[in-house]
């Protein structure tokens, strides 16, 4: 998972033709830190995205713009434009994420 740490960058990412998949989240975060144990093998069976990561700390207004309000949380976009958003109340285990992951892809 590639870290993004400028808006630029963010921008640059977000409004490829491929599909990017963010996820936000913050070092003190202890469901972040839980969802890092589960996520590896999600993000490769899941290769049909570019995962990144981006700390909501560092980059908050980006988190806001994206109505981010609670993490961890996970963000497809396309284009510039974002596709699908599991918000953090439902990234507690590995079976939502893979669940929303195939939900997207229907």
């Amino acid at each position: 998972m590639k870290s993004i740490t400028t808006a630029e960058q963010f921008n640059e990412v977000i409004s490829g033709d491929s599909k990017a998949l963010v996820k936000f989240q913050a070092g003190w975060c202890p469901d972040c830190t839980r969802m890092d144990m589960f996520i590896d093998p999600i993000v490769e069976k899941y290769d049909m995205y570019t995962w990144y990561d981006v700390d909501r700390d560092v980059l908050p207004e980006i988190a806001e713009k994206y109505d981010v309000m609670g993490i961890p949380s996970l963000l497809i976009f396309q284009n510039g434009e974002k596709k699908a958003h599991l918000h953090s109340a439902n990234a507690k285990s590995p079976e939502q994420v893979t669940d929303f992951l195939d939900s997207v892809e229907k």
